[in-house]
């Protein structure tokens, strides 16, 4: 009864940790293949990328492995899920602003994190005031506060890392923007380089240090959204 017991506790902790993060991912990735589409390459629709289809994102070892195992493993880890999908390609020569494309297309993906998390501050809002939940018992409105809490946090988090200014991460792109073409071509063709470190980096205790960054956007992120849904009447 007891391995039953604990088989049940640990499919629901990936349920309400892994699911989000599954689709927040998704999200990010779609993100980056609309805008660069909207910029004028279409290399990411034309290989099944411009979709919220998990499958067509998913890496094996960055977005299953690796995410699960900090959502089962005890202590500290547990609190931060490391992961990625496969990247989004496009041609930077199919852009029609050589220059300001590939900066548009790496914000897109933080960008929609920020969205997600704004969202989802609402949600929170509304159900920890009890509307359109006042049907569900204090369980059940606890749970899906939890999750709400858990998705605006893990939001807020991968905006932040994928803010880092570091290949290959979006912010590694984005500053490149600002770079002088030498010292950006040189960080690019590090990249390999530079995730290895980024990786030990954040085992090493990055994950706690950009926790803090992230926690202000989402206590942010809910004031606001508790501002403006009781200026419209909604909550009290």
């Amino acid at each position: 009864m007891g391995s039953e017991h604990d088989l049940i506790g640990m499919l629901f902790k990936v349920a309400v940790f892994f699911i989000p993060f599954l689709f927040s991912i998704c999200v990010h990735e779609f993100a980056h293949a609309w805008m660069a589409k909207q910029c004028g390459d279409r290399t990411a629709e034309h290989m099944g990328r411009l979709t919220l289809n998990p499958l067509a994102h998913a890496d094996p070892i960055g977005t299953v492995v690796l995410p699960i195992a900090a959502v089962l493993l005890p202590g500290e880890v547990s609190r931060f899920i490391f992961g990625w999908a496969k990247p989004v390609p496009f041609d930077p020569r199919e852009l029609r602003d050589k220059k300001n494309g590939p900066f548009l297309i790496a914000l897109a993906g933080p960008v929609s994190n920020l969205i997600l998390a704004f969202f989802g501050a609402f949600a929170y809002v509304l159900i920890v005031n009890g509307v359109m939940v006042s049907e569900l018992d204090s369980d059940k409105s606890n749970l899906l506060a939890q999750i709400a809490v858990q998705f605006i946090g893990l939001n807020c988090m991968l905006a932040v890392l994928n803010l880092v200014p570091v290949h290959p991460l979006d912010g590694g792109k984005i500053i490149a923007r600002f770079l002088p073409y030498g010292a950006a071509r040189w960080l690019e063709e590090r990249e390999q380089m530079l995730s290895m470190i980024l990786l030990v980096l954040f085992l090493g205790g990055l994950g706690r240090l950009l926790a803090y960054p992230a926690s202000i956007v989402a206590n942010l992120f809910a004031n606001w959204a508790s501002a403006i849904l009781q200026l419209l009447g909604v909550v009290s």
